[in-house]
């Protein structure tokens, strides 16, 4: 049975959430809401009789004639007497109507107990100075020493005991009780202890001068970090008893379990967002750079061409501000805000199409503006190209990583450091060549001549406009040659046709029914002038049936011709090289943007493609000799910087690629994909193929404005959203209508344990394991396994993340050292025992941070075992997508273990990307190794269903979550505790956390 204060408590908290069905009157409707939307599964809050019961007994409610009728909750002020083994309730409210509005009601002190667990929250994180500070007459000291009220101390042997002692003395001249004393966040590593066990119904009397000792026991098996906040709570002796105001002070704790490679691998310096960037100056005269000279045929002629996109002047402000802040906006912007607002809020159809994906272009395009100006340098030298006189070489840090993105014929701008007077001479320069971490740069001639060694410049990074532009056309194209009832399909005017009889250039397509339905489905044109798509879950074979439905197509007429897109060089190099042998060798083409470096590209393409190498660069083909090919294999983007402006000159020409195919449709926003198809597909006759898998990562946008409004969706993932010829028919048949899409089911690459959470997450437990028998069950018996057979392992880790300098990207060093002890038990065991033998090739390590990534490889260099594997691959999710490794080693980083999770908008940041997710867990072909926190990646939904399965599966290893206090028993302790409400801000938490964790970025 409850507590009759425990049911108050909880009926106090129903009626807050009640709101303005407090009105209700109605018992059985009432029970309803308590037991059915109130009341969580699994609970033990009190029953809705004992509810009413308390608040009937506190003057709350009143019961009759089977009805409840609510009072206002009144001004409440509770003491926990530190003398009494009991509270006291002192109500300031004689009388209270039947029922009051909720607007109307005296603010309540004591508010519900989650509300007030999250103030209590907020003033700890914002008043953490006072908190800290000694008080009353108490002193508090510690063994080890506190710095600013937080003890921190490393612990170098795992499960050896380590006692931190709090020395509480009485330096006033009255009596004191001491009357409660806890951690926020109890783990099972550490055990509170003291001579008298006080608590508030056994407080200790402290007399000036006399003392007492807490101590903290910690016994820690694991490396990480160990927080804990300490509360001590105290009353000054008062008569009458009770009438004196309780008073606390905090200490900080933090453990730390770490290795010599830890303290290697720790920040640099301390964390400092604050950069000292400078406004760019407005008044400038701009000294024209010097192009590649193969840029100064026609690319600059196209760049002329597209400067009628650019974006209106007003954009720019209203892009700075909330739709919703139309105060802060200027008259003249606030004018073009109801306009604005049309467009991003209307449904998306062939009318507003142009218009509403210039305004989203736009908008990505400031904020692109925005973003890279973060990479501006300061007082930068550069030196003189040894080989060519004319360049100038600039180390630019993070090139490498494109960050920031430079590519040859992109320009940035140079200023002399010292130019302070506007206004100022900035020399545009232009990118001849990008090596490693040094771009070599062609300026004009007057600063060339003025250049000397140790010159100071500043310098201005600019974004590569082209790409964003070709969208803008390509949308306007897309309306001029009327591809309505390709982009908003139907099924008007098809039909079934019979299937033709093929034999397959890849024999192991004839033994599966979706990859050859799908080449059969293209070949015979069944869902045009509708896209055909082939939805391509991890592993299944998308690429294969693609290069499958290309040779089919090349072979089926003579008159065929093909433009194979993909949004990435890596992408269509593989295309390339999987038709090479089945395509005439002088049919195929590889075309490159001149902007590519020779060094990337496979040699083996390099005869088929656009290379000139008298001119050291890749050169625009004739238009007579692109129209001889039959497959022309190009980047969206640079189909749109040549076939594009062929097709607008009357060149190529509307109708000369009757096929179309687009691979990685997916990772390409809708514009971008629309550069390979206005112009150069007929609406009617042309088959557009579209391949890629809408449930992995999409588009990558730095606009949230045009992310919300949909920018970020590929023309795949919108027409299987929706568009009904794309989705599973609702005839209570299963499946798709394969004359438009053709899902694919079978997996080749993972072993079915690495699989099984995907699949039922993303794929409706729909995909099959056909990977190779031997391949995928390489790890089952590694003696490392937690449970032997299943090759998944969630390894459980208390760190924390940091950062450093003024970079505001994470790292978490106890994820590499538990990282690095598992590349060296690989070391150790491969080739033994029936393992195979690893190369840098099998192994990948994902990550979703660029610190983390960077410190990972600094361990790889640092740690003597792993010298042979230190270039293995470390990359983000983003980098990995389309790849599959024998191992996958993914590290989550976020492990801020006393965040507190009091809402549904706890947030992981990268980590709740739910493609994000399937991406980094689907790469891995034989052995998955996840290393995290689980007790913040459980909060998020997808993670918690992925530990869970660990641990039913028993692959769950490393520390062990439930050590770590629940929720609700954090909830509960913090709404008791004594920190006074007058002093709590009311303003709403962005973040539930303790001060020693910074708010999230």
């Amino acid at each position: 049975m409850p507590s009759l204060r425990a049911s108050y408590e909880v009926g106090l908290d129903f009626l807050e959430f009640l709101g303005q069905r407090i009105s209700k009157t109605d018992r059985n409707e009432l029970r309803d809401i308590y037991n059915f939307e109130f009341k969580r599964d699994g609970s033990k809050e009190p029953t809705f009789s004992n509810v009413t019961s308390a608040l009937k007994f506190l003057n709350k409610a009143r019961i009759r004639h089977g009805k409840v009728i609510f009072h206002g909750i009144p001004k409440v002020r509770v003491y926990y007497c530190d003398q009494w083994k009991s509270f006291t309730q002192q109500n300031t409210s004689t009388s209270a109507p039947e029922s009051v509005p909720a607007s109307s009601s005296p603010k309540p002190v004591l508010t519900p107990k989650r509300k007030l667990a999250s103030e209590i929250l907020n003033k700890l994180r914002v008043k953490r100075a006072e908190l800290i500070e000694d008080k009353g007459g108490v002193e508090i000291t510690s063994d080890p020493k506190a710095t600013k009220g937080k003890v921190m101390f490393i612990i170098k042997e795992q499960g050896k005991l380590f006692v931190v002692k709090f020395h509480i003395v009485n330096r006033g001249e009255n009596c004191v009780y001491f009357t409660y004393y806890t951690a926020l966040h109890k783990m099972r590593c550490f055990t509170l202890i003291d001579e008298r066990r006080v608590n508030r119904v056994s407080p200790l009397l402290l007399c000036p001068g006399e003392s007492y000792a807490v101590e903290v026991h910690y016994k820690v098996h694991h490396h990480g970090h160990f927080p804990a906040t300490m509360y001590f709570e105290f009353c000054p002796e008062a008569d009458p008893p009770g009438s004196a105001k309780p008073f606390c002070i905090v200490r900080e704790l933090e453990a730390v379990v770490q290795s010599g490679l830890a303290e290697t691998l720790g920040p640099e310096s301390p964390y400092n967002p604050k950069q000292n960037r400078r406004l760019r100056p407005e008044k400038r005269i701009v000294e024209e750079g010097v192009p590649p000279e193969s840029f100064i045929t026609h690319t600059l002629t196209i760049m002329v061409k597209l400067n009628q996109y650019k974006y209106p002047a007003y954009l720019k402000e209203l892009a700075k501000h909330k739709l919703e802040d139309s105060e802060r906006l200027s008259p003249p912007v606030r004018q073009q805000l109801p306009r604005v607002r049309r467009v991003l809020d209307s449904q998306l159809c062939m009318k507003n199409y142009t218009e509403c994906f210039h305004l989203l272009l736009h908008l990505e395009e400031i904020q692109m503006e925005v973003d890279i100006k973060k990479y501006d340098l300061y007082g930068k030298t550069m030196t003189l190209d040894k080989s060519n006189k004319k360049l100038l070489i600039l180390k630019v840090p993070g090139v490498a990583e494109n960050r920031p993105s430079v590519l040859r014929g992109d320009t940035l701008n140079v200023c002399l450091s010292e130019d302070r007077n506007q206004p100022i001479t900035v020399y545009q320069g232009y990118v001849h060549r990008v090596e490693l971490d040094r771009v070599k740069l062609g300026f004009s001639k007057k600063l060339l001549q003025k250049f000397v060694s140790n010159m100071k410049f500043d310098v201005e990074f600019n974004i590569n406009r082209f790409p964003i532009r070709l969208q803008h056309r390509a949308v306007e194209l897309a309306g001029q040659h009327g591809l309505g009832d390709v982009l908003f399909p139907s099924d008007k005017g098809t039909g079934h046709t019979a299937l033709p009889h093929l034999s397959m250039f890849n024999k192991d397509l004839e033994n599966n029914p979706e990859q050859k339905a799908a080449v059969q489905h293209i070949l015979s044109g069944t869902s045009k002038p509708a896209p055909y798509l082939i939805f391509g879950p991890p592993g299944t074979g998308k690429t294969v049936t693609v290069v499958e439905a290309i040779k089919q197509v090349n072979k089926s007429k003579a008159t065929t011709h093909i433009l194979a897109c993909a949004p990435s060089n890596s992408a269509c190099d593989l295309l390339c090289e999987r038709l090479l042998g089945y395509v005439d060798g002088h049919r195929l083409y590889r075309l490159c943007a001149p902007s590519r470096d020779l060094r990337t590209l496979p040699q083996k393409l390099l005869k088929h493609s656009n290379w000139n190498e008298a001119q050291d660069s890749f050169l625009l083909p004739s238009r007579q000799s692109l129209m001889d090919y039959s497959v022309i294999v190009v980047t969206l983007v640079t189909a749109g910087r040549y076939t594009g402006m062929f097709c607008s000159a009357g060149g190529v020409g509307k109708g000369h690629f009757t096929h179309i195919f687009i691979d990685e449709a997916g990772q390409a926003m809708e514009p971008e994909c629309i550069i390979g198809i206005a112009g150069l597909l007929d609406p009617e006759k042309g088959q557009l193929v579209l391949a890629g898998d809408p449930k992995q990562l999409g588009p990558v946008l730095r606009s949230p404005l045009a992310q919300l409004h949909g920018l970020g969706q590929s023309l795949l993932e919108r027409l299987m959203k929706q568009n009904a010829l794309y989705q599973k028919s609702q005839d209570g048949h299963s499946g798709f209508d394969t004359r438009f899409v053709t899902k694919l089911l079978r997996n080749y690459r993972s072993h079915p344990a690495i699989l099984t959470i995907p699949n039922e997450l993303f794929y409706e437990n729909e995909l099959q394991v056909f990977a190779n028998q031997m391949e995928r069950e390489a790890f089952c018996h590694w003696e490392h396994l937690p449970k032997k057979g299943f090759p998944v392992v969630f390894h459980g880790v208390m760190g924390k993340d940091e950062r450093e300098a003024n970079s505001p990207s994470f790292f978490n060093v106890t994820e590499i050292e538990v990282i690095v002890s598992y590349l060296n038990k690989l070391i150790q065991t491969q080739g033994k025992k029936g393992l195979p033998k690893l190369s840098t090739n099998d192994i990948g390590i994902i990550t979703p941070y660029r610190k983390q990534v960077e410190k990972i490889r600094k361990a790889l260099n640092t740690v003597a075992e792993l010298n042979k594997w230190k270039d293995i691959k470390v990359g983000s999710v983003e980098e990995f997508q389309g790849q599959e490794r024998k191992v996958i080693i993914v590290s989550t980083v976020r492990s801020s273990v006393n965040y507190v999770k009091m809402d549904q908008d706890f947030n992981i940041g990268f980590l709740s990307n739910e493609k994000r997710f399937n991406v980094a867990m689907t790469r891995a072909k034989a052995l998955l190794i996840v290393v995290g926190n689980p007790v913040i990646l459980s909060k998020d939904p997808t993670w918690q269903r992925f530990i869970r399965y660990c641990e039913l599966e028993q692959g769950y290893t490393g520390f062990d979550y439930k050590d770590a206090e629940g929720e609700e028993d954090v909830v509960s302790r913090l709404a008791s505790l004594k920190i006074s409400s007058d002093d709590i801000d009311e303003s709403p938490l962005q973040q539930h956390m303790h001060p020693e964790w910074g708010s999230e970025q």
